[in-house]
């Protein structure tokens, strides 16, 4: 049986994940369209058939991975709006962990000085998420979790470049411990302080 042959759509998928694989081996600056090539076994000129220029390719990849990131909505209405930010900062290491090439791409010269519409993308997904997160920070404020006062845009600045010092710092370390139990106590160990300031607060004066 002839077998059938891949939709270009499929093609392109299956060109975007080599590219996702071979960047956390090798890096994304040593990816090569024929390195593309050899992995999807198809020829350089195919892949241009495919990708006219290898910054479309990064493009593609990088909404593939804002895609995994914004899967989930980040303000959901729950009624444990820190619980809330909790899951979702360990889901947010989770897909990182996943996938590996995530940090080398935010952090690569093909994103900050080859592929303006690259790193623009990834500044409105990275815009979007501390949005999200200052809209948990400013509800477990507003239902007594957080301590009043606490900035909510501040506080989710905060967290994301926690998590992204955190996943560079995993990367860098050859990923040798473990992402989600790292982001946790870390995530803990800063919110924990503004509970622990709404404590202060509510106790009542010495007599």
């Amino acid at each position: 049986m002839a077998q059938r042959r891949k939709s270009a759509e499929d093609r392109k998928a299956e060109i975007v994940r080599a590219a996702v694989r071979l960047a956390a081996e090798i890096g994304p600056d040593r990816v090569t369209t024929q390195a593309l090539a050899d992995a999807v076994g198809l020829s350089q000129a195919a892949v241009f058939r495919h990708f006219p220029t290898k910054p479309l390719i990064w493009l593609a990849v990088g909404e593939t991975i804002a895609r995994r990131m914004q899967a989930d909505q980040i303000d959901d209405g729950s009624p444990d709006p820190a619980g809330r930010l909790n899951d979702l900062v360990i889901r947010y290491l989770g897909q990182i962990a996943q996938t590996p090439a995530i940090p080398a791409i935010l952090f690569s010269r093909e994103l900050h000085a080859e592929n303006e519409p690259l790193r623009a993308h990834f500044e409105q997904v990275m815009a979007l998420r501390r949005a999200g997160f200052a809209r948990l920070v400013a509800r477990a404020v507003a239902a007594g979790q957080f301590a009043p006062g606490t900035d909510p845009d501040d506080t989710a600045a905060l967290i994301l470049a926690t998590l992204q010092g955190l996943a560079m710092r995993w990367s860098l370390e050859n990923r040798r411990f473990d992402l989600q139990a790292e982001g946790t106590r870390l995530l803990a160990a800063l919110t924990g302080g503004l509970s622990q300031v709404r404590a202060r607060q509510d106790r009542p004066p010495a007599p």
